[in-house]
């Protein structure tokens, strides 16, 4: 197992580009369901808002932490996770809350805002934790990763298509109504068909290391969940809003940390199979999640 923290996996720059370019249409996508509107009345309301980014970048990257004391994994692996819990909300927590039966509206913000302010939130927090955790901290150190060089990274992969597609939605509505269902059904098939051929490149490692980061990617999932769960509970939001703070805790943007991991950490092992593992899963749990949820309407 300690080669894992060595080992870095096959990745070409041209790849990594492609990647980027991915993301950035799938943002894109996601930001055509947005309106300026929505991000005033949740200003005007701002409760069930604040207390998602709470738990999305305080209490997610704190329940990381702990279960890292708890559990003790390689470093690398280790980095991963906490990489993973400073990344906003995932490209499918949208759909995932509108099949639970939760607060769409709500989700979609909450994904656009917390893109937002990942360009800080995002190296700061994987600065902060991968420093306080011991094991972690040696990786860091080794790397020399820039918080700034992130930043920048997030904005132009994530903030820029964004806006491009809150504009596009506000000015020429007609155009964004129709390209919307087409370029999301196409930019999720191509994510998915991306990380199918990456996983393949690194198949045989990927098999040899299931085994280190499997449970614990579903121990971490669940307390993502759970997480955000109770603090919706103790802020004491209504069902409707509670599943899409839910789902926008537990279900991370892995595609953002695998990009990340591969232009900053080299590609390294332990940190791109934690992610991409992450990526699978949450998928899985969230619609198994949805699936229970829809059994029964959410109070409002």
């Amino acid at each position: 197992m300690t080669d894992i923290d060595v080992i870095r996996l096959n990745f070409s720059p041209g790849s990594l580009l492609l990647l980027n370019a991915i993301l950035s249409i799938v943002m894109f996508s996601i930001a055509l369901d947005l309106k300026p509107a929505d991000f005033r009345r949740l200003l005007n309301a701002p409760k069930a808002l604040l207390t998602g980014l709470v738990s999305q970048f305080l209490v997610l990257p704190a329940i990381t932490y702990l279960m890292l004391l708890a559990t003790n994994p390689r470093p690398s692996i280790a980095l991963g996770f906490i990489l993973v819990a400073a990344c906003p909300g995932g490209n499918i927590s949208n759909f995932i809350t509108h099949r639970a039966g939760g607060n769409t509206a709500l989700s979609v913000s909450m994904t656009g805002i917390a893109t937002f302010v990942a360009i800080v939130l995002t190296p700061v927090n994987v600065a902060f934790w991968g420093n306080l955790y011991a094991p972690t901290r040696t990786l860091l150190r080794e790397t020399v990763v820039d918080p700034v060089s992130i930043a920048i990274t997030v904005f132009f992969m994530l903030i820029v298509p964004l806006v491009l597609g809150i504009l596009l939605n506000a000015y020429r509505p007609a155009l964004a109504v129709r390209i919307r269902k087409p370029m999301q059904s196409l930019s999720m098939a191509i994510f998915i068909g991306f990380i199918v051929l990456a996983l393949a490149a690194n198949w045989n490692f990927f098999l040899g290391y299931a085994a280190a980061v499997a449970g614990l990617v579903v121990l971490h999932n669940g307390l993502a969940l759970a997480g955000g769960y109770l603090t919706a509970t103790l802020a004491r939001l209504s069902d409707y809003d509670r599943r899409a703070v839910t789902i926008e805790t537990g279900i991370q943007n892995s595609g953002l940390g695998l990009v990340l991991i591969f232009a900053f950490f080299g590609g390294l092992g332990g940190m791109a199979v934690a992610a991409a593992f992450w990526g699978i899963w949450h998928t899985i749990s969230g619609l198994v999640l949805a699936w229970l949820w829809s059994r029964s309407e959410a109070e409002r």
